[in-house]
């Protein structure tokens, strides 16, 4: 009997952990309502969009949004520069539509990061690989990468 109720204790505590997972990703989400929704934030604060296409199931896309949330200094480049979406793979949806009108990206594996500008249009495609470091991500990297690709970085009038 105290077999099945540790059993039973296990099993539960299983459950509870994966339900208090933060879910990043919204496999039922309108990505096309909610990009064009992003593009308008975007341009009326004179920012980029940034998404981050991956999935819950991405050890990598969850690793990523724990570094940047953790880093004060990429959090605040984040926040200044971008409106962040998190664009969702799965096997409950691939999200084929999306991901084609934005280059397939899908093919550089996940995390991959797409930059859209005010139009909409996407400027730039990040393949995550690039930004890892050991178990993590690469602050330099990171900073480098998010940095380049700001409105302003990119105004051609400011050259």
């Amino acid at each position: 009997m105290k077999k099945i109720i540790l059993l039973a204790a296990i099993v539960m505590a299983g459950y509870m952990a994966k339900a208090q997972t933060k879910q990043l990703y919204d496999p039922a989400a309108d990505t096309e309502k909610d990009i064009a929704y992003m593009v308008m934030v975007a341009k009326s604060q004179n920012k980029h969009v940034l998404i981050q296409a991956g999935g819950n199931w991405c050890v990598w896309c969850l690793r990523f949004e724990d570094f940047v949330t953790k880093d004060s200094a990429i959090n605040a480049i984040i926040k200044k520069n971008y409106i962040v979406y998190h664009l969702n793979w799965s096997k409950e949806n691939e999200n084929k539509k999306t991901f084609a009108k934005y280059g397939f990206a899908q093919r550089f594996g996940f995390p991959v990061f797409l930059i859209l500008n005010g139009k909409g249009e996407r400027i730039h495609t990040q393949n995550g690989e690039y930004l890892e470091d050991g178990k993590s991500y690469s602050t330099a990297r990171v900073k480098a990468f998010l940095e380049m690709w700001t409105a302003r970085a990119v105004d051609a009038a400011l050259y």
